[in-house]
């Protein structure tokens, strides 16, 4: 896949972006040559290649996944977060209908 000087014109357009003719034939260039990175990745065959879990797996074979225990750390503070706060009820911010 390749794009067109209109397309990126097209995409700056879409995107709201002002683009000169030379900033122009710069993205033309640059995105055609990841379409192109692309098209080469897809050539690249992978058959009884495994994903893995990090980038570090492929050098330095299986990785432990560091996580913590899913703990409570801190005690429930909603009502003094919600005192300031001109009203609340059931543990919920009351706020004036904006959408008519």
């Amino acid at each position: 896949m390749s794009l067109t000087l209109s397309d990126v014109n097209r995409i700056a357009y879409l995107s709201k972006l002002e683009m000169d003719e030379a900033h122009a034939d710069i993205a033309l260039a640059e995105l055609n040559g990841i379409f192109a990175l692309a098209e080469q990745m897809k050539d690249v065959d992978t058959t009884g290649v495994e994903p893995l879990s990090h980038p570090l797996a492929a050098i330095l074979g299986k990785l432990p996944l560091r996580l913590r225990d899913d703990v409570v750390t801190e005690e429930n503070a909603r009502e003094a977060y919600q005192a300031p706060a001109p009203k609340t009820q059931d543990g919920l911010y009351l706020v004036p209908q904006v959408i008519e």
